[in-house]
């Protein structure tokens, strides 16, 4: 397995999170994600399983209706069909290694830039969007 550079992997964006691909194949994909204070990735519910592993800063990982406060050396596990999303908090930049198997699909991440271009965090979520609002683990599977 590759040696994640994290250090070379360090980029953030003023008006987004930005997601450096690290490592990918057909059963995962690993991004190294840097988010300015406030930035956040919106809750969306993929079939996909995912780690977020916090490495610096603070922040909020959205698990279902759980808000888990994370700062570095925290990882959330969260199941495929689950509704996530990720905020850094004010004042504080967070940085996070998110690793999901299998990676989402394109449509499975419409919720996401919907929600990027309207600056929500909790964006709808809908059966257009290759997801159905899901609370719990598993559903909308």
């Amino acid at each position: 397995m590759p040696r994640i550079d994290t250090d070379a992997a360090r980029e953030y964006d003023d008006e987004s999170f930005a997601a450096a691909g690290v490592f990918r194949t057909d059963d995962a994909k690993v991004v190294y994600a840097c988010f300015e204070p406030g930035q956040f990735i919106p809750v969306h519910a993929p079939d996909s399983d995912v780690v977020v592993s916090v490495r610096r800063g603070r922040g909020l990982v959205r698990e279902g209706a759980t808000d888990h406060r994370v700062e570095p050396g925290d990882a959330v596990a969260i199941e495929s069909g689950t509704r996530r999303g990720i905020r850094a908090d004010d004042g504080e930049r967070l940085e996070a290694l998110l690793v999901t198997a299998p990676p989402p699909t394109d449509a499975e991440h419409e919720p996401v830039r919907r929600g990027l271009r309207n600056g929500e965090f909790e964006p709808e979520l809908g059966e257009s969007a290759g997801t159905a609002p899901a609370d719990e683990p598993g559903a909308g599977r």
